[in-house]
């Protein structure tokens, strides 16, 4: 098998309702993570507070750089976070659609 020479790690930001409780995570797959979440079996926290609408993401060609990102987030303030969230997404609208559609 070939060696792939690029690959996708995402950054992402899940809530339940807009300026709702925040999760921050980091993938390599953002399709595959996200069905996990939406069947509750992508963490307990995200299961715990019914987090499974993706309100924004970034993409990295490196995981390196991914996870400082995902830190990064993760220390900002929440009003931090939730600028950045309503300057890209001003309405909270579910970005992920599932494969196929």
């Amino acid at each position: 098998m070939p060696k792939r020479v690029y690959h996708n790690y995402w950054v992402y930001i899940l809530t339940n309702k807009p300026r709702g409780t925040l999760y921050i995570g980091v993938t390599g797959g953002i399709d595959d993570r996200m069905e996990r979440h939406i069947k509750k079996e992508g963490s307990k926290f995200t299961a715990k507070y019914n987090l499974k609408r993706l309100v924004y993401y970034e993409e990295f060609q490196y995981i390196f750089d991914a996870i400082a990102r995902e830190k990064q987030l993760k220390n900002w303030h929440r009003e931090w976070k939730i600028n950045l969230i309503e300057s890209e997404n001003p309405d909270w609208a579910n970005l992920w659609k599932p494969l196929g559609f």
